[in-house]
């Protein structure tokens, strides 16, 4: 220090000690990094104030110039102006420094430097951090002779841009390490247009200093800027600091990462794990009792030790929540003499806590929240209680609560603008319109003071589907289970009016959760009711995202006569019928079984997991209730119940040879297991510091290994010896959590799935990694903040191939060469949150989100099933080892075992596509094809068993007297039976298989029956003796259709030739060629007054024409396609009129009614499984008689009431 600034401190040193309160400067002196802690402590350590102050300044006086500044700006900044003038004209010539503005306490050159570089003001209410500050600064200087990254993290709200721009305020920093410049960007979260302009901006700014030189067009891509500036920073500004604030991602970081000095500001610690030079300063968010004081201090314009003591006593209720001093201090700002009134206000409010598992004290903002209430508007303070509607992590638009209060837009803004302003409301200005939302503390606060009000919300719902009334929608049960309106609960949830207006806004992924999350409110009085709702849901879930949106009354017809969802549905079916409208009841659905094989519930909570034994004659189960079951597979007998682990228990797996079964768990420990006895062998408990979310065995016998992976950030995945107390082997190559590992079929490799969006292969023998698939790049739209998480793996038998889920897709591989072979994308809707190839096949099992099982050939790409029956989240399928079964677990606490054979090729009743049906008045009798080509009667006993054909039989078919029965085959030939008898006549002709035929009477006395084949020809035949009338060649193409007008005057064919072509009976020559179809006409029909005829083809489309002319008269309605890319689910295989032509009835992947005259649909029914190849209606258009691909019996009846 200069002999006369020193000579000045001795002079002055007798009224400093008088005057000075140490522990405020020292704070400043500090933060400029002119005194350290310990000294700090040392003069604190002293039993007076006046004494502290002479410890000061004996520490001061063996300082350099820096610290007698730094003593001077301190005194300005603590109002000791009197005394700072004292020190004035002896300020050591060091720097500017001595010329500090009085406002803020920087100097007119570093202000200059800041201002220049984007440097952000200091905010109106400041809170010096001395101990961060430092800590911020000691790391800047670690960037003085390299370039490095300095990163200040924490949670949102904590102060980091704010400590950022502070820790730049210092000129002796400036020069000495970044003599350069200082330049600010803000970055946030931004896409790539977004960050390219921010790049742009930062390279205008550095260029215009350069005055000497043209300026340069703007960079035109990320990598040209890029470019740029890492030239700018290396060449012209090579010790200049670039603050980056608000990083969220890596690729943004990675636009940066140019060779420079950095100081970023983000909310994930991790950001900058791959860069080298690297120093992290976290942020804790909480504030101590001298720093909530300086709060309330900086809000009502005073000094600390100026402030009242009530002002403590505040500070101590609240407990220092920075939320609670800051709306404290800004009623305060408005009305400084009410210190008591506030403290009053917070000490006799004892509001009950909202959750107790949070982490904040809801009875010191309770309190505090009600004082702030006190200084609005009555008017207005009924209105903030209304936001209690809102929803923890939902920002709202001005809009939403425009519905609420009922006012004009331009009103509600302005009373929201109020909120804000008074610190009750938050506003995200990043977003147009401008979102509204609460602090959580807020929002538990007005829940409680407004539980009364909460039921009438539940009237006066929007009808919009306006994306701003969506929250109405979404939340309402919400709030009404949480205001304690049981009854209006069940009436809201039972109804199956809100099913369908939430459905079709919301989708039914939102419904099936109210049910899972409510449904502890639902059971307590109506238990039945509320699995019926759930099951109903679960089932028909895939069918409510359709569009156009199918008749949520429709689909409930279809549910056990028992159900209150079906009871509801035919009372408005009725209702409605009476107005015309067309419903259907299946009313043999009482005889359908499920097609689960087995169904267990092993424990009182989720099961999170569920895999065979090696051998398939166990299953082991685990899940939240933190215990380990084993069972048979054949009969779920228990075999051992074990209380594995303290918390949740996520993975189970077996060993090889089926003696050991391994645990892992959230408590961070791996456990290994005696199954026979149940008795604990070890325990792997001090690597993983996070939880466990995967274990598995090695496959064979030869080198027995377990691995494991965890939401660690760097050590996420280890392999494990049984012989060895620590871990073998760990992977690096995750940064992120890692959430399933899987062997290869010999052992070779471990494929990981992780959070960071990729796919990576390690060899097991050395540990490193093998390959990585980036699967993020297949998603170049995601826009979810969380990026792409790759949820599991799964090899193929022949380890040649391997599957990765992420988002609502499945990828294939190729292992050796990385290209991707297949994608399976599901609806949009859903995501699958696990998948598993069968050991022994092609089947690719699917646990999708909205609660199936989905099973697909990944050969052929195309879906086998779809397995419905669980209630709610499936996170787990798990193959059988020799394939034949497929276990999923899940939520609803319950295990399902499906025979993968059955639920894909057959049902519980075996029955085959091609059927005849006879109705007599009310009865209906069905006879149809099995599977061993065998004819059954199923709704009876069987009546006869007819063999002769060879191959599989396609269509049988009645004479009107029922003596006779006729049936087609792939065989190329038709039989006409005397089914009593078992007499035979065999029509042979045709080469290819004979799909169809029909029954014609060209005379009276001599019935006949046409026959068309692959073959492309069509054949008449006398039905008496067996003998050929006609033979005719007809298509190019297969014929896949034909049918006879009533007269019998014309006949029509179909082909695979995308055309239809209308005959005359009379002279066999082509009336009318029929063209328009883009695909293969599958079905043809005539209208009973054979005035039209309507075909359908394989794209769903199908089309009435004129048979006076032959021209085109209706496309029926073509909506966007559904999930199967068709506007029928499917090929339009069959048509129907009715008897008055009015109404025409389709199938196809289901069955569709139209209105002829309009050619739009009338009513959809959909089926269990899909593919119908033929309805049978009965006379008087009332009955329908369908089979889908898995083999159910549909008998359809309308509902009375309307007519046709």
């Amino acid at each position: 220090m200069e002999e006369r600034a020193r000579s000045c401190l001795l002079r002055s040193r007798a009224t400093l000690e008088q005057d000075i309160k140490a522990s405020y400067l020292m704070d400043h002196m500090i933060s400029d990094g002119v005194l350290t802690g310990v000294e700090e402590e040392r003069v604190l350590s002293k039993p007076t104030r006046r004494e502290q102050a002479a410890a000061l300044l004996e520490v001061l006086l063996w300082k350099d110039n820096r610290a007698y500044i730094s003593f001077y700006n301190a005194l300005i900044r603590e109002s000791y102006g009197d005394l700072a003038s004292l020190l004035h004209n002896d300020l050591p010539q060091l720097s500017p420094e001595g010329e500090k503005s009085y406002s803020n306490g920087i100097s007119p050159t570093v202000q200059a430097i800041l201002s220049e570089g984007g440097v952000p003001q200091r905010p109106v209410v400041f809170v010096n951090r001395p101990a961060l500050l430092n800590k911020v600064r000691e790391k800047l200087y670690k960037l003085q002779n390299a370039v490095g990254w300095v990163t200040v993290f924490g949670m949102a709200g904590s102060g980091k841009s704010v400590l950022a721009a502070e820790s730049v305020k210092d000129h002796t920093l400036i020069k000495e390490c970044f003599p350069d410049g200082i330049h600010w960007l803000s970055v946030g979260q931004c896409e790539r247009a977004d960050l390219l302009v921010r790049l742009q901006s930062l390279c205008f700014r550095l260029e215009q200093s350069q005055v000497s030189e043209a300026p340069l067009r703007p960079p035109s891509s990320l990598e040209e800027a890029k470019e740029r500036l890492r030239f700018l920073m290396l060449r012209r500004f090579p010790r200049a600091l670039l603050i980056l604030d608000d990083v969220w991602d890596s690729y943004t970081l990675r636009a940066f990462d140019i060779q420079c000095r950095v100081l970023l500001t983000t909310r994930n610690r991790s950001l900058t794990d791959s860069v080298s030079g690297r120093y992290l300063v976290p942020v804790e968010s909480g504030l101590d009792e001298e720093k909530a004081l300086e709060i309330l201090a900086l809000y009502v314009n005073g000094k600390l030790h100026n402030l009242p003591e009530q002002a403590r006593s505040i500070v101590k209720e609240c407990k220092g929540s920075p939320l609670v001093v800051s709306l404290i201090g800004a009623l305060l700002r408005e009305f400084p003499e009410r210190w008591g009134y506030y403290l009053r206000q917070l000490q006799k409010k004892q509001f009950q806590r909202i959750r107790k598992s949070s982490s904040y004290d809801y009875e010191a903002l309770d309190q505090a929240m009600d004082a702030s209430l006190q200084v609005l508007k009555k008017e207005h303070r009924e209105l903030y209680k209304d936001l209690s509607v809102l929803e923890k992590d939902v920002k709202v638009p001005a809009k939403v609560l425009s519905v609420l209060w009922g006012k004009e837009l331009e009103d509600v803004e302005d009373v929201l603008q109020e909120f804000v302003n008074k610190s009750l409301l938050f506003r995200d200005c990043n977003q147009r319109p401008y979102l509204y939302y609460l602090h959580d503390l807020q929002l538990d606060f007005l829940t409680e003071q407004n539980r009364s009000q909460l039921q009438a919300y539940s009237k006066g719902l929007p009808t919009s589907v306006d994306v701003e009334c969506l929250y109405w929608y979404r939340f309402l049960p919400h709030h009404m289970a949480r205001a304690g309106l049981s009854k209006e609960l069940y009436s809201l949830m039972f109804s199956l009016d809100w099913v369908k207006n939430k459905a079709q806004i919301m989708g039914s992924a939102h419904l099936i959760n109210d049910y899972v999350e409510y449904g502890a409110i639902l059971d307590q009085e109506v238990t039945v009711c509320w699995l019926q709702f759930q099951e109903f849901l679960s089932l028909n879930g895939h069918q409510l995202e359709q569009r156009p949106f199918p008749d949520v009354v429709q689909l409930a017809l279809s549910q056990p006569h028992s159900s209150e969802v079906y009871k509801q549905a035919l009372l408005q079916a009725k209702e409605r019928a009476n107005r015309g409208q067309l419903y259907l009841d299946w009313v043999n659905k009482s005889n359908q079984e499920s097609l689960s094989r087995l169904v267990l519930h092993p424990h009182q909570n989720s099961v999170y997991y569920a895999c065979f034994s090696r051998d398939g004659s166990k299953i082991a189960s685990c899940g939240a209730s933190k215990t380990l079951r084993v069972f048979k597979s054949t009969s779920g007998e228990k075999l051992q119940e074990i209380l594995a682990h303290d918390d949740e228990v996520l993975c189970c797996a077996f060993s090889p040879d089926d003696r050991h079964i391994a645990t892992c768990s959230s408590d961070r420990k791996v456990k290994v297991w005696n199954v026979e006895k149940g008795t604990l062998l070890r325990v792997f408990e001090d690597e993983h510091e996070e939880q466990i979310n995967h274990c598995q065995f090695t496959n064979t016998n030869r080198r027995v290994l377990l691995a494991t992976c965890s939401n660690d950030k760097i050590t996420n995945t280890k392999l494990w010896n049984l012989n060895k107390p620590t871990s073998q082997n760990t992977m690096f190559g995750h940064m992120e959590p890692v959430n399933h590992c899987c062997f290869s079929p010999d052992d070779t490799y471990l494929a990981t799935s992780s959070n960071d969006g990729t796919l990576k292969l390690f060899e097991v023998q050395s540990a490193n990694e093998w390959k990585s698939i980036d699967i993020n790049s297949f998603f170049p739209d995601n826009d979810d903040e969380t990026g792409v998480m790759v949820k599991c793996s799964t090899w193929s038998a022949d380890g040649a191939r391997i599957f990765c889920a992420a988002k609502n897709t499945v990828f294939m591989f190729d292992v050796e060469t990385q290209d991707m072979m297949l994608e399976i994308r599901t609806s949009r809707l859903s995501t699958v949150q696990y998948c598993q190839a069968c050991p022994n096949s092609q089947l690719l099992a699917l646990a999708l989100s909205h609660y199936t099982v989905e099973l697909w050939d990944f050969e052929a790409n195309k879906r086998m099933a779809e397995c419905s029956g669980h209630l709610s989240w499936v996170p787990c399928v798990q193959f059988s080892p020799k394939g034949s079964l497929l276990l999923s677990s899940s939520d609803d606490q319950t295990i399902r075992l499906w025979e993968t054979e059955r639920v894909h090729t057959s049902s519980a009743v075996a029955l085959k596509r091609d059927f005849d049906v006879v109705f007599n008045q009310d009865d209906i009798t069905v006879v149809a094809a099995d599977s061993k080509n065998r004819l059954q009667v199923p709704s009876g006993n069987i009546l006869a068993t007819l063999l002769g054909h060879t191959k599989t039989v396609h269509h049988c078919l009645f004479t009107e007297d029922g003596q006779t029965l006729i049936t087609s085959s792939e065989d190329t030939t038709v039989r006409v039976w005397r089914w009593r008898t078992g007499e035979c006549l065999v029509l042979k002709g045709h080469k290819e298989p004979v799909r169809k035929f029909h029954l014609v009477g060209f005379s009276s006395s001599s019935p006949a029956l046409l026959s068309w084949s692959f073959d492309g020809t069509a054949k008449v035949w006398e039905l008496s003796s067996g003998k050929k009338l006609q033979d005719l060649e007809c298509h190019h193409g297969a014929v896949l259709s034909a049918d006879i007008s009533l007269d019998g005057q014309v006949f029509s064919t179909a082909s695979a030739d995308k055309t239809a072509k209308v005959w005359s009976c009379t002279s066999w020559e082509m009336v009318f060629l029929l063209k328009g179809h883009k695909a293969c006409v599958r079905s043809c029909r005539f209208s009973w007054d054979g005035k039209r005829l309507a075909t359908g083809d394989d794209n769903g489309e199908i089309r009435l024409w004129n048979m006076l002319n032959g021209s085109l008269l209706k496309i029926c309605s073509r909506e966007s396609k559904d999930s199967m890319d068709s506007f029928h689910g499917g090929w339009v295989t069959d048509l129907h009129f009715s008897p008055d032509n009015k109404v025409l009835v389709s199938t196809g992947g289901y069955i569709k009614w139209w209105s002829v005259e309009r050619g739009e649909a009338l009513q959809t029914f959909y089926t269990t499984g899909a593919n119908l190849k033929r309805i049978h209606v009965s006379p008087d258009f009332k009955s329908f008689v369908t089979i889908d691909n898995i083999g159910i019996l549909y008998i359809l009846k309308q509902v009375e009431g309307g007519q046709l």
